[in-house]
């Protein structure tokens, strides 16, 4: 593995670190956080939510919430906004076997990747706006499993992954699918609207791949499942996908990569869609109507 920034020594068993939540408030305050509530991030003597990422990715991670000198807020006191400032967003299609067959499409016998612009993020809440119907009349939406990069990297190997991994985060991902259906190669376009990508409440760092193997990952749409499976029965691995797209371009602090759905619903105006991700958290958005 090339590294820009040469990693710290790494602890033993990454796996027994204590688990921390990276989160911000929608006005814009760090904060680190565990299952009790969430301190102000400077309480950990972090000045920065991409330093706190690059410490996530570093030996000992970040310190548990119950040893700061700050008294937690409970999350459900709190509203929160997108945890981090993501840099390059990846989205990865087709990326579990039995959502491939459910569409009756070919299995890519390589990660099916595609980028997103900036201007689609929207905060946990939403809302998700739904472009005008004549533009698309059939979006529908997609609990996610995001992988958050911590450090600037290339060329990793996929046994590095918790070197260069700060943690993930669950991610709702939109698609204007009629759109999509025109012609495959309006995928950017089916993609890239105003706030067809929710990404949060919480970073949950550190997760290393034992931690991630069995992992749950959820589609809800007004109460209902629509779809679920494992990270387990992904045709790429979240390691696999960290080290083939950094042999593509250099990865650095904030990047995303989505690793894909389970399976997607339909919406529609009033819904309210949530991604689901046992041992990391919930993701919820409202869905409203276009201009």
């Amino acid at each position: 593995m090339e590294d820009v920034d040469p990693p710290s020594d790494r602890p033993s068993d990454p796996s027994s670190a204590t688990p921390a939540r990276l989160a911000r408030t929608v006005d814009g305050r760090p904060l680190l956080g565990g299952e009790d509530g969430f301190v102000p991030l400077a309480s950990a003597g972090i000045d920065s939510v991409a330093d706190a990422l690059g410490a996530a990715a570093s030996a000992g991670g970040l310190p548990a919430v119950e040893t700061l000198p700050a008294a937690p807020t409970p999350a459900e006191h709190l509203a929160f906004g997108t945890p981090f400032d993501p840099g390059k967003l990846w989205g990865i299609g087709l990326n579990y076997a039995d959502h491939a067959d459910d569409l009756d499409a070919v299995r890519p016998a390589e990660p099916a990747s595609f980028m997103q612009p900036a201007t689609a993020l929207t905060a946990p809440g939403g809302p998700i706006r739904l472009p005008p119907s004549d533009e698309t009349s059939r979006v529908t939406a997609e609990a996610e499993l995001g992988v958050v990069i911590g450090r600037t990297c290339k060329g990793v190997d996929r046994d590095a992954f918790g070197e260069v991994v700060a943690g993930v985060v669950a991610v709702i991902d939109v698609t204007a699918e009629d759109v999509l259906q025109r012609n495959p190669r309006f995928l950017t376009r089916a993609k890239s609207y105003d706030t067809f990508l929710v990404v949060g409440p919480w970073v949950s760092t550190p997760m290393p791949l034992d931690r991630l193997a069995g992992t749950t990952v959820r589609t809800v749409i007004n109460g209902v499942t629509v779809a679920e499976n494992t990270v387990d029965r992904m045709l790429f691995p979240p390691e696999e996908l960290v080290s083939f797209h950094s042999r593509v371009m250099t990865l650095e602090t904030g990047d995303l990569i989505s690793t894909g759905t389970p399976g997607a619903g339909v919406i529609t105006a009033g819904d309210t869609v949530r991604a689901e991700i046992d041992g990391v958290g919930a993701l919820a958005a409202d869905v409203i109507g276009g201009a």
